[in-house]
């Protein structure tokens, strides 16, 4: 699967909720202890363990273009996956 994640712009969020709302995953939320310049909570990402695909529904809907999507390319977790696998970690005491 996909992996990406976002960038929220706190200035231009006006916490309308579109975002959160289109997240298939439920990873966007309005951050209750954060105001902005504006006086509006903002959303923030909050995927602890990676699970944003970087879908884009969020950054599609917003209103504001205040979210900015970034995907790994194609492959890339497997290739690193696989590498790890094939190339162990030589641990040498001192």
């Amino acid at each position: 699967m996909a992996h990406g994640t976002i960038w929220i712009d706190v200035e231009r969020c006006k916490g309308c909720e579109l975002c959160i709302a289109a997240c298939p995953h439920g990873l966007v939320h309005l951050d209750p202890t954060q105001l902005n310049a504006k006086g509006y909570h903002p959303a923030q990402l909050n995927d602890p363990i990676g699970r944003c695909t970087g879908c884009a529904l969020c950054a599609v809907v917003c209103p504001d273009v205040a979210i900015r999507v970034y995907r790994e390319p194609r492959g890339k977790r497997a290739v690193d996956r696989a590498l790890a696998v094939q190339q162990p970690v030589e641990v040498v005491a001192v």
